[in-house]
Parts: C-alpha cells; sequence; structure tokens
C-alpha cells in the first residue's frame, strides 16, 4: 500500500504528520514524502523541517493521495506542475485525501467539482469558489475522495481511512496504540463554539498571514 504525502514548503506540519502516524501503522504501507525537489521543505511555523525522499515524477501511481494544507498551499493553486501531478495520481489511487487548505489544491486540480468537500473553516468560501460544495462536517467522503477539515481533524480522516481499508477493529487498534483520546481543556475547537471574539481574533490573525494574491 503506497501513500504518497505531497509536501512543500510552507505546509503546516500536524496535517501531514497526524495522518502518518496514523497510515504508518496501516498493514503493508509504504509512505513516501513526495515534492517538486528532493530536500527540506520549510513548514508553516517555524524552524520545524520535512523531508521530501521522492520527487512528483518518481511517485506516479499511489494507492492513497494525502494532501496537506497550510499558507504554502496557496501558491500551489497556480502551480500547473503540481496540479497536474495530483489529476494524474488521481486516475489510479484507491483514495485521494486532504486535510485542511489541502482541499484548496484538489479544487484548483479540477477533483471537486460540484463536489461536497471540507476544510479549515477560514477557507469555505474559497473553496466554494474552486467549485466544491463546500460542508463544515469534520470529515466528508465522497466516492474515492476523502476531505478532512482543520489541521488536528486529518487524524480523524486517517483512521476513517483505515477503517475503510483494513476495518473497524485495526482502526481502533491503531488509535488505543497512539492514545488518541482528546479531551481539549475548552470547547472552543471550531467557529461555532468558540466566544465570538475569539473567532474573530483568529480572522484577524489569519488575514494578517495571507499572502498576496
Amino acid at each position: 500500500m503506497q501513500i504518497a504525502i505531497l509536501v512543500f514548503d510552507g505546509l503546516t506540519a500536524l496535517d501531514a504528520v497526524g495522518p502518518s502516524e496514523v497510515l504508518c501503522r496501516l498493514p503493508g504501507a509504504e509512505l513516501r514524502y513526495t515534492g517538486k525537489e528532493r530536500g527540506p521543505v520549510q513548514t508553516e511555523t517555524g524552524p520545524l523541517r520535512m523531508f521530501a525522499d521522492h520527487t512528483l515524477d518518481e511517485v506516479t501511481e499511489p494507492d492513497i493521495l494525502l494532501v496537506p494544507g497550510g499558507m504554502g498551499s496557496r501558491p500551489l493553486l497556480r502551480d500547473e506542475e503540481v496540479l497536474e501531478w495530483v489529476r494524474s495520481v488521481h486516475e489510479r489511487t484507491r483514495w485521494t485525501t486532504s486535510v485542511c487548505t489541502g482541499s484548496l489544491i484538489l479544487a484548483a486540480a479540477g477533483l471537486l467539482d460540484g463536489v461536497r468537500a471540507t476544510g479549515h473553516w477560514l477557507q469555505m468560501e474559497r473553496l466554494g469558489s474552486l467549485g466544491a460544495v463546500p460542508t463544515g462536517e469534520r470529515v466528508v467522503r465522497e466516492g474515492k475522495i476523502i476531505t478532512a477539515a482543520g489541521v488536528s481533524s486529518g487524524i480523524d480522516m486517517a483512521l476513517a481511512l483505515v477503517a475503510l481499508e483494513a476495518g473497524d477493529a485495526v482502526a481502533q487498534a491503531i488509535q488505543l496504540s497512539i492514545e488518541y483520546d482528546p479531551q481539549p481543556p475548552f470547547d472552543a475547537g471550531s467557529p461555532e463554539k468558540a466566544p465570538d471574539q475569539i473567532v474573530e481574533l483568529v480572522r484577524e490573525r489569519a488575514a494578517a498571514r495571507e499572502p498576496a494574491s
């Protein structure tokens, strides 16, 4: 089971690492961190780096494609080399998946035209403008495409994917092995639950970081 994880400068680390911790435990899994060039990529929020150990042209028929998000996803919406690779491998995948603003890349590649999909709550309007039918659900499956909402939801998506591939028992065993038992100190993990002033604060900070189009 070959799993291609697209990596690029400015990705959100947890978008890729969270699902990786689940999917690497899928029986027979072979993870390939794939980028335009081999070598380190800078993550979105600091000195942490990830490493592309394969190039796009070296990974052409993965069973699973995972596209993470992050501020670095924005330039990829106009990067025809990456978009064509996404379109090409999607033709052969068993599952094509995204986390957070990775769904924008799937949409820009034309994979989400008229398709229900999710992503980070701040990017729902943009997701719709790219042809998708946005929904605020945490994990959305439409055929072989599975999209996850913001950042941490990638773990939920990966567990759901393992259940589809290997059954509920394997997924539950992986959940237990990584002790994924969320008990957050605050109930502010969605804009519907967070106080209004917190929602506005996050909107302002995100707008200040958004790259110029």
